[in-house]
């Protein structure tokens, strides 16, 4: 089981898969410290929420919603954490606010687990870990409109 932590904060929270990198053994049951729904600051300050369903067969199931500064929707996210080969990938989705998808039909954005422990989960440019009490902090390294690529940090806080 995946508990969260207090933990300090840190200036690189997401971390990159080495050529050639074998994910390491993990089931979706070390995650169950992440079900429930979560809501904190996302981009630009706004609203975000994340939510997380109890697994299916070998799947957990989840949902992140970044709202504007308005309170409406900006885009969401499906998302799966799955076993596979004898490790976990999470796989998701993006969506506007009308539904439209940004990936293609057939295509996802795909992250292999490169380290878990008791406090974190670390998949390949995407970082799931606790953050105190009743909190949970999520990073992801995306390219922004041009070539850099930066860090987003998420700080949720179950919702009760």
């Amino acid at each position: 089981m995946l508990a969260f932590l207090a933990s300090p904060a840190m200036g690189q929270e997401t971390r990159v898969a080495p050529e050639g990198h074998n994910p390491p053994p993990a089931t979706v049951a070390q995650l169950d410290s992440m079900l429930g729904q979560w809501v904190g600051e996302g981009i630009g300050g706004a609203r975000a929420y994340e939510s997380w369903l109890p697994a299916s067969s070998a799947t957990m199931v989840g949902t992140f919603v970044q709202e504007t500064a308005a309170g409406e929707i900006m885009f969401t996210e499906h998302m799966y954490v799955a076993e596979e080969a004898g490790s976990l990938f999470v796989r998701l989705k993006h969506f506007n606010a009308d539904l439209t998808a940004w990936e293609e039909k057939d295509e996802m954005l795909s992250f292999p687990l490169l380290s878990i422990d008791q406090c974190a989960a670390y998949f390949s440019a995407l970082t799931y870990r606790g953050d105190g009490d009743d909190g949970m902090l999520v990073a992801v390294r995306m390219k922004s409109d041009g070539e850099e690529i930066r860090e987003l940090v998420f700080r949720f806080k179950r919702l009760r």
